[in-house]
């Protein structure tokens, strides 16, 4: 049998285009409506995980492709929200075999494109200004476990939006939804060229910009200010570069024991939010 060419840009594994044997259609009565073909998303694009799949199919600004669920994950879900989608009921093992090695997806994976990137003023003004508006900014994160965390306490404290690079961000993959437990959905995640420029137009929208990093001048509570924060928090390799710090009206630490060396970034955000937060109406 002849063999398919390769793939331009290198061999990939097609597997997950075509369900194993034991994947099997949903009863006709539970399809849900058959959406436009040309709306699908191809089949790398996989989320998975029962609050990514749900909190993507809540979403009416996804673009949705196909789920393969196991039967007791598509009760979980509910018809309702796979009305969204055609669906096919499986097995663990088979939905595993669609998705990356040792993905944990709880008997759910959905094709999705990946959301269009929000602008950043115009998040800000529908924001409005009633409440302090925090915004996070991610130099250079690059770890999809970590930037998925830090979306998930984002949501959990109301943060306006977190701006990433486009360069130096981890895609929106099924690791960092997942990782996001559904906070991908719900918190504006802005890719933008160059994030100098972004923390100028923070700036101009009345932000006070904060660098978290180990050096800083001073403890994070002491440079709070009463309106709106812009928190920049940088890679755990190599922090924030220069001329992002540069842009900062302020550079502050997060005072731990002297036996701990560092803190894990996602675990440096909480923190910061929580003080941001503390005092102030969310």
């Amino acid at each position: 049998m002849r063999s398919k060419p390769p793939h331009k840009g290198g061999p990939k594994d097609r597997r997950h285009f075509y369900p194993k044997p034991d994947v099997k259609r949903a009863e006709k009565g539970d399809r849900p409506v058959r959406r436009d073909p040309k709306s699908r998303a191809g089949g790398e694009n996989w989320l998975y995980g029962l609050h990514a799949v749900q909190a993507a199919l809540a979403n009416p600004r996804r673009q949705l492709g196909r789920a393969v669920l196991t039967s007791r994950a598509a009760e979980t879900i509910g018809k309702v929200l796979l009305g969204r989608v055609m669906f096919e009921l499986a097995e663990g093992e088979a939905i595993s075999r669609l998705l990356p090695a040792g993905a944990v997806h709880q008997g759910a994976a959905l094709e999705a494109q990946p959301l269009h990137t929000s602008d950043l003023e115009g998040v800000l003004e529908q924001a409005g200004t009633q409440n302090r508006r925090i915004v996070l900014v991610l130099d250079q994160l690059s770890d999809p476990h970590n930037v998925g965390a830090i979306l998930r306490t984002a949501a959990a404290f109301g943060v306006t939006a977190v701006v990433v690079q486009d360069r130096h961000a981890p895609p929106q993959s099924g690791a960092l939804a997942k990782a996001a437990s559904g906070a991908l959905e719900t918190v504006p995640y802005i890719e933008v060229v160059n994030i100098a420029r972004a923390l100028d137009i923070l700036s101009e929208h009345g932000f006070w910009r904060i660098a978290l990093a180990g050096d800083g001048e001073a403890p994070l509570t002491a440079v709070i200010p009463v309106g709106d924060v812009a928190l920049v928090l940088g890679s755990e390799g190599d922090g924030i570069r220069r001329l992002v710090r540069e842009h900062c009206e302020a550079a502050a630490f997060i005072p731990i024991a002297k036996s701990v060396e560092s803190l894990n970034v996602s675990n440096a955000a909480a923190i910061a939010l929580y003080e941001l937060r503390r005092g102030t109406s969310s």
